[in-house]
């Protein structure tokens, strides 16, 4: 692999990752996961959210670089914002927002957005909870 494989803003994000680690005082049920079994990403997200919004973000995340860094633009750009508008952050945003991804990596920014959607839908369903635009059930 070369540096010009990877922009800059991927690198960075790879090898000083943002909001990385473990999350001890998440909300309940406030964790979410994306895989792929393919290449053997695992993507885990922790929120903790306050009047609908989300306070604080972490991530753990055992794969490549690319899915190192895709993990750490989603919590960047999730944090702060409202859930609705978080669970709609795509895979194009986030590989946007790292100047973009290799094609055989864009699966990774989709696992990044799967695993925040998750998260997200975990915590609504622990608190009973409904916000139109966020399906509940299983897709």
């Amino acid at each position: 692999m070369t540096e010009d494989f990877y922009s800059e803003k991927v690198m960075e994000h790879f090898q000083d990752p943002k909001n990385m680690g473990e999350m001890e005082d998440a909300d309940a049920d406030a964790v979410g996961e994306a895989g792929n079994p393919v290449c053997g990403d695992m993507m885990k997200i922790y929120i903790d959210v306050k009047d609908d919004i989300i306070q604080d973000i972490s991530f753990k995340t055992f794969g490549c670089a690319a899915a190192i860094a895709t993990s750490s633009m989603i919590t960047e750009l999730a944090k702060g914002k409202r859930l609705k508008e978080a669970y709609h952050i795509s895979r194009e945003d986030v590989a946007g927002e790292l100047d973009g991804l290799p094609d055989a990596k864009m699966h990774c920014s989709n696992l990044a957005s799967d695993a925040l959607k998750e998260t997200i839908k975990n915590y609504l369903r622990e608190k009973g909870r409904e916000i139109e635009g966020i399906p509940l059930e299983e897709e």
